[in-house]
């Protein structure tokens, strides 16, 4: 069993939130980074943080409001892609300032963030922190990106519902639909899951449409996640 597989089966084990806050900081030391965090906004201002941050430096960031000029969060506001923090824009001032306090306070000189949207506005990030050199960060990328994205939707779902959120009706996805969700989330391009089922890329992407509709997710990445969190996947 993977260390994505693993921390999925324990995830869907979790009874409550403080469950969640174990499963991060596991997250944390099985992936070798010196910080994990996940923390949503919801549609009506309700938040919640699952994070490895000395308590101290999370205060200071609310205290100075660092959300207005964080860059990650501005970008993360407008995009589901996951976002290196090397790539984003630190050249303000204010910017340049966060990232060096937040270096010096632990938080890490690396960091790669997810975004998650939900409905009516709901913000949420799962971010990994590290000090790694950039050649180390750009290994790292490479060979667990695919499984941070996973791990922030299907974090993201299970807080939903711990956090009395209604609940998922019962879904059921036809075998070929889960054989294509199962492909995928192993790391297939459409075309090469296409090849193995021997089905053509139009007949694989109405799989895919059909399996995105009857989990509620907006996008392939998010079908994935949510199909693996419910167990409806065999890896």
């Amino acid at each position: 069993m993977t260390l994505l597989e693993c921390f999925l089966e324990r995830l869907q084990n979790a009874t409550d939130l403080d469950d969640i806050q174990g499963l991060v900081t596991a997250l944390r030391d099985e992936f070798d980074v010196d910080h994990a965090i996940y923390h949503v906004v919801g549609a009506t201002g309700a938040e919640y943080g699952a994070l490895t941050y000395d308590p101290d430096w999370v205060s200071h960031y609310i205290a100075n409001r660092y959300f207005h000029v964080d860059p990650v969060v501005a970008e993360a506001m407008s995009t589901t892609r996951p976002l290196n923090w090397s790539a984003l824009d630190w050249s303000p001032k204010p910017a340049r300032d966060l990232l060096g306090e937040a270096t010096a306070e632990g938080v890490g000189k690396q960091g790669w963030s997810i975004p998650v949207h939900g409905p009516g506005g709901q913000l949420a990030l799962f971010s990994v922190t590290s000090y790694k050199s950039d050649s180390e960060w750009a290994r790292f990328g490479t060979a667990h990106l695919h499984d941070l994205v996973l791990a922030a939707h299907c974090i993201h779902d299970r807080v939903a519902e711990l956090s009395a959120a209604p609940p998922a009706p019962e879904t059921a996805l036809t075998p070929r639909e889960r054989d294509v969700l199962s492909l995928l989330s192993l790391g297939r391009s459409r075309g090469q899951a296409a090849d193995q089922l021997t089905i053509s890329e139009h007949t694989l992407r109405a799989h895919v449409d059909s399996a995105r509709q009857k989990l509620g997710a907006q996008n392939i990445t998010h079908a994935v996640a949510t199909a693996m969190s419910r167990g409806l996947l065999v890896l």
